[in-house]
């Protein structure tokens, strides 16, 4: 199995990586044998992963969320695919002009 993970680092910012051995990756980011940006944020810990029968799969995964925003990635790991279903900045603008200002 492979796996698509988002680890929160010391410094509250995200990783996202993917694996054929999740185990064996994380034990690697926990000590200076991860990533080059796990390395300097230590300590790391797992905040969300999901399963794919492929790691091509979850390899795309991985880039399409190295592309999202830290908000973007919070809503995912709180909630799962749904609380992102539909985001876009598209999306968030014309939500934004639809709710008035305070003033």
């Amino acid at each position: 199995m492979a796996h698509v993970y988002i680890l929160r680092c010391a410094d509250c910012t995200y990783y996202v990586g993917s694996t054929n051995d999740l185990r064996r990756r994380l034990d690697q980011h926990a000590t200076v044998h991860g990533s080059a940006y796990t390395r300097r944020r230590l300590p790391v810990e797992l905040a969300w992963c999901c399963e794919f029968e492929r790691l091509e799969d979850a390899f795309l995964w991985e880039k399409r969320i190295q592309g999202w925003s830290h908000a973007k990635r919070k809503a995912l790991i709180e909630g799962g695919f749904e609380a992102v279903r539909g985001w876009s900045a598209r999306h968030r603008r014309a939500t934004a002009a639809r709710v008035p200002t305070e003033g």
